[in-house]
């Protein structure tokens, strides 16, 4: 695959993929290269799925060194507003500082995708009584890696993968089972990591504390959450 490729700031408006909107006081990343997507002229380039800023920490700071890495953030899952902004807010936090604290080595950019919650809910609720870990969470994986794969072949990166693998709480095998089967006959490879592997989790966990980042205990879906559904953080 090529790495020399850019994306103009209205083939990203035409595809409704919305860069961060405001960003006042974000060091680096107010404008950052939004809009006109160097991707890669040394390094590969991987769009990054992000759940969150805590499950983002570990998976940045393996790929920055050897990928050019965009971070989008793609979750129609969570329903709740309020959580869905303090969620990209926090993810925001920790890139503004990451990028600070490597300035001169690498820049993480940031993507926004759309927050159609109302997608995910209509063909969400018929599975509603479904168990954590059921048929309701592989919609729930599918809906984002497909997103993600078709964002990432439009805008031409060589690469998407998943935050979510990160935590001990979703199913690998399952999202390397989708992320590759969305690969193929794209011009766009999935990047098969399990990011829990090497004490991903344990590290995402300190990384959270070292950027103070919000933690949140439940998956984003109203569905587990109204279930009384939550994940353990950790130590």
């Amino acid at each position: 695959m090529s790495h020399s490729r850019s994306v103009s700031k209205e083939k990203i408006d035409a595809m409704q993929i919305f860069p961060a909107g405001n960003m006042s006081g974000m060091t680096g990343l107010e404008g950052g290269k939004f809009g006109s997507f160097a991707l890669g002229t040394e390094k590969p380039s991987v769009l990054l799925h992000a759940c969150c800023g805590p499950c983002a920490t570990a998976c940045v700071e393996r790929l920055a060194p050897d990928y050019s890495v965009t971070v989008y953030y793609y979750n129609p899952n969570i329903t709740d507003s309020e959580e869905y902004y303090l969620r990209r807010d926090n993810l925001r936090k920790f890139l503004d500082g990451f990028n600070r604290d490597h300035e001169g080595e690498f820049f993480v950019d940031y993507l926004e995708g759309p927050y159609d919650f109302g997608e995910y809910l209509k063909r969400a609720e018929p599975l509603a009584d479904e168990p954590e870990g059921g048929k309701r969470c592989t919609l729930c994986f599918e809906m984002r890696l497909a997103n993600s794969a078709r964002t990432a072949e439009s805008l031409g990166f060589d690469y998407f993968t998943t935050t979510m693998t990160v935590s001990p709480h979703k199913n690998y095998k399952l999202i390397s089972q989708m992320g590759n089967a969305l690969g193929e006959g794209m011009n766009t490879q999935f990047l098969d990591v399990d990011f829990k592997k090497k004490d991903g989790f344990k590290r995402s966990v300190e990384l959270s504390k070292q950027y103070d980042l919000y933690r949140q205990r439940f998956c984003g879906c109203e569905f587990a959450r109204n279930a009384g559904l939550v994940e353990g953080l950790g130590k």
